[in-house]
């Protein structure tokens, strides 16, 4: 029997709430058990990340149409109000009926059957404003008075991070970028060149039906969109001819640019995507390090090296700010530091909330840590790669600004490389995803 997509949403919803946990955690979870057909998957995974990022404009939908405010509403109330309105506001392919018997529906069958009816009230009411105003965005009341708090319910980012979008790139970046950053991801993939070529892959994957093209300026990279179906079924990946990645990742290691022989150290490893991206650029041959603390999270690297086939990889686990035996023995060493991860704010919904001011002053020190450590282990004419998936500069530039201060026998090595509209003065490269249509990154080669 295949299951309701609305309710299998509402409960990982009121998991996510509930538990806090990850909301691609949860959703992936429950997709494994669920019985669904590939259209209802498609629209559950829709509804858990879209009301996971639109939150914040959905509780100003609430307190709008209801007498009470979002936060005073009971929570499972709270969930099926937002699958609601996220479907009538957001979603232009659901007819507006739907979304609103299905709503109610939802409050019969979750033990709120005494507040069915205040939800097709308080929904209707928002379909007759609708209708009114001949919009096809969100019909919400904004405090033209105050920007950050405009433009914070509208594109549903807390006023910290719009605060920091806005100092750096003025308003009309901030709402392209607000808008880049609320549309589903695509999907880049990595061709393994040690199996086969990106030719080959891009023909079978569009024999498959799949929409796919190159992507300019990264010989390895192709992106795939609309619907895609398993990731696991799509030609290729069981043979180990490519894995996923996104293009702005990818030009970590071409700018670490592994040499064949090389020991290299791979500092936080895991998941392992840049990782096995180094063994493939040095053809398998040579030593690389992949160090990470989480063990659950090198079993991914482990299962990855095995479907790629990759020899030359080892693999350690453990706090390398612990780690006494690599002074000056690699060649070249790559830190992905742990960061706030606000360059793929697409991908992780929840970590617009999840962050805040306060924690990204904390991953800095640990950054700063992570850099004075691994910078020990280069040789001398030795090169190490810093990079991060966040574009704060907390956690880049002021970084490398401090330690380039404490260390004179280091300096920023400018790479060559075609993409130079990332290229900052200093020899930073950074990724604006709505400038550069990828995730978020921040990459800055140095030179022993």
């Amino acid at each position: 029997m295949n299951q309701n997509p609305r309710q299998l949403a509402f409960l990982i919803l009121r998991d996510i709430e509930r538990r806090g946990t990850y909301a691609d955690i949860a959703l992936d979870q429950s997709l494994r058990q669920a019985d669904l057909n590939p259209v209802n998957r498609r629209l559950t995974t829709e509804l858990v990340y879209g009301c996971v990022r639109r939150r914040r404009s959905l509780d100003a939908l609430i307190d709008q149409f209801a007498q009470k405010k979002s936060h005073q509403q009971q929570n499972d109330l709270r969930i099926i109000l937002h699958l609601g309105f996220y479907q009538l506001a957001y979603l232009s392919q659901i007819p507006a009926s739907a979304a609103v018997n299905t709503s109610v529906e939802l409050a019969k069958t979750n033990g709120l059957s005494g507040l069915s009816g205040f939800v097709n009230g308080i929904l209707r009411q928002y379909l007759r404003q609708q209708e009114k105003s001949d919009q096809n965005y969100p019909i919400l009341k904004l405090d033209d008075k105050n920007l950050i708090q405009k433009l914070g319910d509208f594109y549903s980012f807390p006023d910290w991070i719009l605060e920091y979008w806005l100092n750096e790139l003025g308003l009309e970046e901030t709402q392209q970028l607000c808008q880049w950053f609320n549309q589903s991801p695509t999907i880049d993939l990595r061709i393994n060149p040690l199996k086969t070529t990106r030719e080959t892959v891009e023909n079978e994957l569009k024999l498959a039906g799949i929409n796919v093209k190159p992507i300019p300026h990264l010989p390895q990279a192709l992106r795939l969109s609309g619907s895609i179906g398993e990731i696991q079924k799509l030609p290729g990946y069981q043979q180990g001819w490519w894995t996923i990645q996104d293009s702005s990742a990818q030009w970590v290691s071409h700018l670490l640019d592994p040499q064949p022989g090389e020991m290299i150290i791979d500092a936080c490893a895991a998941p392992g995507g840049k990782t096995t991206h180094i063994a493939e650029l040095m053809q398998d041959t040579g030593i690389i390090l992949a160090c990470d603390r989480a063990k659950s999270r090198l079993k991914k690297l482990q299962q990855n090296q095995q479907r790629l086939q990759l020899k030359s990889i080892e693999i350690k686990a453990g706090d390398i700010r612990t780690f006494s035996e690599y002074n000056n023995s690699a060649d070249r060493v790559l830190l992905d530091a742990p960061c706030s991860g606000l360059g793929t704010l697409h991908r992780r919904a929840d970590a617009r909330w999840r962050h805040t001011a306060e924690n990204v002053q904390e991953l800095s020190q640990l950054q700063g840590e992570l850099l004075e450590k691994t910078a020990n282990w280069v040789k001398p004419g030795g090169y190490l790669v810093y990079a991060t998936c966040t574009i704060h500069p907390l956690e880049n530039e002021r970084i490398i600004e401090s330690f380039l201060s404490q260390n004179s026998d280091w300096k920023i090595d400018l790479p060559e490389i075609p993409l130079q509209e990332v290229l900052t003065p200093e020899g930073y490269l950074k990724v604006w995803p709505h400038r550069q249509n990828m995730d978020g990154f921040f990459i800055v080669r140095l030179k022993r």
